[in-house]
């Protein structure tokens, strides 16, 4: 086979129409079946469409780049549109055939050609339930001759965009959640199709959303604005070159809608008996409606997106309606997961009204709503008398279970259906293995991710919460990478965090911040949660191979450094007393003290301020700045250094014996040769005294079986991996858990919820082990920044016979599968063209260096039976 080139990618846009950059960068994977190939040169052309002849060619380039490859020509302005495709030189220095054209287009990167205005309409006095969503409309008259057609919009709240009659895109509660003040995001559809010649209507149909609705703790709202407000701007190039804008402005007119209620957290109210039939259709006559106000806006701050939006991504049907023990009707999807119900709502008397509500898991056989704190998660229907479909359109629940109340006739499974929602992100990664408990585990991992990135990395997507915790995110990134292409997604999130933090550096705890939370105790810079700020870029470097995140956020990286460098002082010594989130939610921690771990947050905020350091050291050497790379490289020795006289004893030993105390100082390099390796055997005699149970909280549990098989003890890890009992991983999968759980017992074994007022049943922090399960179990880890070299080195067990992961990295698919048969084991790994690998099989034996393609490897296994890990013992 000859290599074939795909599409050129742009940037991290998987639609690159309306993108935000001047200078795009480039990306391009071959498909070949020559083992070693390897790209030697590569030519780019730009052509301008329907320009004839005004194309550019790089000419050919000596290099072996492919990934994110620099823009060739001129800065683009705004409205450009260009055809790029690119053609490459293998090994036998033969041109392949050139990939097929990709067509990219820019938005609007001068802020002076939004010529709409921000318009709002009318609202109520804010209530308990949610506000009503509304209606509001303007027409457009348009000329002859169209050639192309582009909507831009945006708002404050959350809208669905009509243009004649019909529904404008795909997207669900665009534009999503961002630092409002500072980076309000658009999008741009192509509406060719949906203009004409004459009077053309544009509608928007407009709800809170985080901007005006519920958010956070204690039912706080109105926490960005106490309005909602809507920008629209229409563009329509004719024939003849002429290019005529419209948009919102005074002449638009509002009304109330068939959605009398919207909340994220409280649900969706639609009366089909209010319908306005034909209101965003041409001619409408909207004469009693009322006059919109116009608003303030920057346009400098009205943003293009990084990454997809959020979008359907999936629908789930019921595999049970039943009767609750007090006689209601619930329905079980047999998936914990995130979106809303599509209701094929039957003809019915007018005015009878259905009630869902919503809940992830049951209580004594009925829906366990206690956990949903304030959020009431209830979408009601009325009837207007005939039969129609409907889904809400400004609201999303966490849920498995419905309760169906209200029924016309009798409820079945054709009636409902599940709608998932999330950004809608490219799946990149695969793992299962032959323990179906620890495949499901990871099947787990996935929904849990699904349901909490929504637009924004949340902690959970059911309760009075959803917020991005920083935390969260910062030990999940890595397995997020490799699930899916996070890239422009975390790209966009990160800008946020760049946007809020302080003046002085300081990470909020979660991004975007907003003043939500009255009973946060006072926070400096926290450990683990303001390191989102180095960690989450770092990795999307190391998954992606992109520096040039690290260029962009630089001044975000070392500016929390120094501000969390400065809590700790001259000394590196962290003030005692005083709240820290620490290692939440170690599994010793008593339900109502979430924040009491084993180990002090100073050793935990010690270990953290070393590992930023190293990081902004590394980015520093990679960007060319050698001083702040001496700087940052002496903060890194001064913190280690206090990790390992305070919290270490010389030998190795823990000053406060816990798991995460161990794992923090070897994952990150803390310890000197000799306290490490004794370090490990002490860590696997800690996991053993905690009975091979989870002893550690978000910050510790990550590391741990990275710990352990890195000194030695990956016997251990299995048996820890592997524990069935509360606290582990698995015990929530003996329970039935289809996602990850915030706490190791959100519900007790008798099938009893957490009595904790902290009760969430999907919640990424804990699913990090994944991690562990791709780089490890299976052997399948990056060993340059974007897998542009491979890292192949299992650790299997007897307890498996196979497993498998794959990842499509930047240059293709990688994949990695091994079957354990006795003593006999077997590796097959497919390592993609432009990149190379080193292959470290079980029996110790030298590692091997292979080029791309297709490998197997077999060797004799004699693994480290369970009998030798240390056995339990108890801690007195």
């Amino acid at each position: 086979m000859t290599a074939a080139v795909r599409p050129v990618t742009i940037e991290h846009h998987r639609e690159p129409l309306g993108i935000g950059e001047s200078h795009p960068r480039l990306s391009w994977v071959v498909d070949t079946d020559e083992a070693g190939w390897r790209q030697r040169a590569y030519e780019i052309e730009v052509s301008v469409p329907e320009a004839g002849t005004e194309t550019f060619t790089s000419g050919r380039v000596d290099s072996d780049a492919q990934v994110l490859v620099d823009w060739p020509v001129e800065a683009l302005p705004s409205r450009a549109r260009r055809s790029v495709r690119v053609r490459v030189w293998g090994p036998d220095d033969a041109a392949s055939a050139w990939s097929d054209p990709t067509a990219l287009e820019t938005g609007l990167t001068d802020p002076a050609l939004w010529t709409a205005s921000l318009v709002a309409p009318g609202l109520p006095a804010p209530g308990d339930d949610g506000e009503p969503a509304m209606l509001l409309r303007g027409e457009a008259t348009l000329g002859s001759g169209i050639r192309r057609a582009r909507i831009r919009a945006t708002a404050h709240g959350v809208m669905t965009l009509h243009l004649n009659g019909e529904t404008v895109g795909e997207d669900v509660l665009h534009p999503g959640w961002t630092s409002y003040v500072n980076r309000l995001r658009y999008r741009t559809w192509d509406v060719t199709d949906q203009v004409r010649e004459g009077v053309n209507a544009l509608g928007v149909h407009l709800a809170d959303g985080w901007y005006r609705g519920f958010l956070g703790f204690g039912g706080l709202r109105d926490t960005y604005g106490d309005r909602t407000a809507a920008l629209v701007q229409l563009e329509v190039e004719h024939e003849d070159g002429s290019l005529a804008v419209f948009g919102t402005d005074g002449t638009w007119r509002w009304a109330p809608g068939p959605v009398t209620r919207a909340d994220l957290y409280m649900g969706e109210t639609f009366d089909a008996r209010r319908a306005v039939a034909g209101w965003s259709e041409p001619g409408f006559d909207d004469s009693a409606w009322r006059p919109v106000s116009v608003v303030d806006l920057d346009p400098a701050t009205v943003v293009a997106p990084d990454g997809p939006a959020v979008r359907r991504t999936a629908s789930v049907r019921p595999v049970a309606i039943t009767t609750s023990p007090a006689g209601r009707t619930l329905v079980d999807f047999g998936q914990n997961l995130v979106g809303r119900l599509r209701v094929r709502v039957p003809a019915g008397e007018p005015g009878t009204t259905i009630t869902l509500r919503h809940a992830e898991v049951l209580e004594d056989g009925e829906l366990g709503t206690r956990p949903l704190r304030r959020a009431k998660a209830t979408d009601e229907v009325v009837i207007a008398g005939g039969a129609f479909t409907w889904e809400p359109a400004f609201t999303f629940h966490g849920f498995r279970y419905a309760e169906v109340e209200g029924w016309p006739g009798e409820l079945t499974l054709d009636d409902l259906e599940a709608v998932v929602v999330h950004t809608d992100m490219r799946r990149l990664g695969a793992f299962e293995a032959s323990d179906p408990l620890l495949t499901r585990l990871h099947e787990n991992v996935v929904w849990g991710m699904r349901g909490n990135f929504l637009d924004v990395p949340t902690d959970c997507p059911q309760r009075d919460e959803r917020l991005g915790w920083t935390g969260d995110l910062q030990v999940f990134a890595p397995t997020a990478s490799f699930l899916y292409d996070t890239s422009g997604m975390l790209t966009g999130w990160l800008a946020d965090l760049a946007a809020d933090q302080t003046a002085e550096g300081n990470v909020p705890v979660y991004v975007p911040w907003a003043e939500v939370d009255p009973h946060l105790p006072p926070l400096g810079a926290e450990a683990g949660w303001g390191d989102a700020a180095t960690v989450v870029p770092w990795t999307l470097y190391e998954r992606y191979g992109d520096v040039g995140i690290l260029r962009r956020q630089w001044a975000s990286m070392t500016s929390w450094t120094d501000f969390f460098a400065a809590r700790a002082g001259d000394e590196i010594d962290f003030p005692g007393g005083g709240f820290s989130f620490g290692d939440w939610l170690d599994s010793a921690a008593p339900d109502d003290q979430p924040w009491a771990a084993r180990l002090p947050w100073q050793a935990v905020a010690t270990a953290y301020l070393a590992r930023s350091a190293r990081i902004v050291r590394d980015t520093a050497l990679l960007l060319g700045d050698e001083s702040a790379a001496a700087r940052y490289d002496g903060l890194f020795d001064r913190a280690a250094t206090r990790f390992r006289t305070e919290y270490v004893t010389p030998s190795g030993r823990a000053a406060f014996p816990s798991q995460t105390a161990y794992a923090l100082g070897i994952a990150f390099d803390l310890l000197l040769p000799d306290q490490r390796q004794h370090a490990g055997s002490l860590l696997a005699d800690q996991v053993a005294a905690d009975g091979f149970h989870v002893g550690s909280g978000f910050l510790g549990t990550p590391v741990v079986c990275d710990a352990l098989a890195d000194t030695g003890h990956a016997a251990t890890a299995w048996r820890l991996l592997l524990q069935q009992e509360c606290p582990s991983w698995l015990y929530a999968v003996t329970m039935g858990a289809t996602t990850i759980w915030e706490r190791w017992n959100s519900m007790l074994p008798d099938g009893s919820i957490n009595p904790g007022e902290m009760t969430s049943f999907n919640h990424y922090a804990f699913g990090a082990i994944a991690d562990f399960l791709h780089r490890r179990v299976a052997g399948l880890a990056p060993d340059a920044p974007g897998y542009r070299r491979l890292r192949i080195a299992p650790v299997p067990t007897p307890e498996l016979t196979w497993a498998r992961a794959s990842h499509e990295t930047p240059y293709g698919r990688a994949a990695v599968s091994w079957t354990l048969d006795g003593e006999d084991f077997a590796l097959e790994v497919v390592v993609p063209p432009s990149t190379e690998a080193t292959v470290q099989l079980p029996d110790g034996s030298a590692p091997i260096e292979v080029a791309s393609g297709t490998h197997t490897f077999t060797c004799r296994f004699a693994p480290e039976s369970a009998a030798s890990a240390p056995a339990a013992f108890s801690a007195a």
